[in-house]
């Protein structure tokens, strides 16, 4: 909850400058963005499937990076604290971290997220 209230208030700060319509889209592809990448995690969570992690960060980028340029922002965002936060605190490595990373760009690039998707994933996600 606070990442989407420090979401908000990024967005409505970058947009202050900008022309209203414009600037509320953004904020709320934005909106949008980040519950799409919290859906992602969320399932992620949920299938507790073995090597489904680069998936799942392809789809939560890809989903919102549809959404427009806010939604962009938004993956970019949440996805780069997640890996900083991963890399130096939970001490994953910098292997895995450049990987998610790959994996986050492709997504939030177009890329199909099922190019990481693992075998026997059941369909549902």
């Amino acid at each position: 909850m606070r990442l989407c209230i420090c979401l908000v208030l990024l967005s409505l700060a970058m947009c202050a400058a900008a022309d209203i319509r414009n600037g509320g889209r953004f904020v709320w592809d934005a909106m949008g963005g980040a519950w799409d990448m919290y859906r992602a995690y969320r399932d992620m969570r949920e299938a507790n499937f073995k090597n489904s992690d680069k998936y799942f960060h392809a789809r939560g980028n890809y989903d919102a990076a549809q959404r427009g340029p806010g939604g962009a922002w938004a993956a970019k965002i949440i996805s780069d604290a997640r890996e900083h936060w991963q890399g130096s605190v939970s001490g994953r490595g910098a292997e895995d971290t450049r990987a998610d990373q790959e994996a986050n760009a492709w997504g939030r690039n177009g890329g199909d997220p099922n190019r990481y998707r693992p075998p026997g994933l059941p369909g549902k996600y």
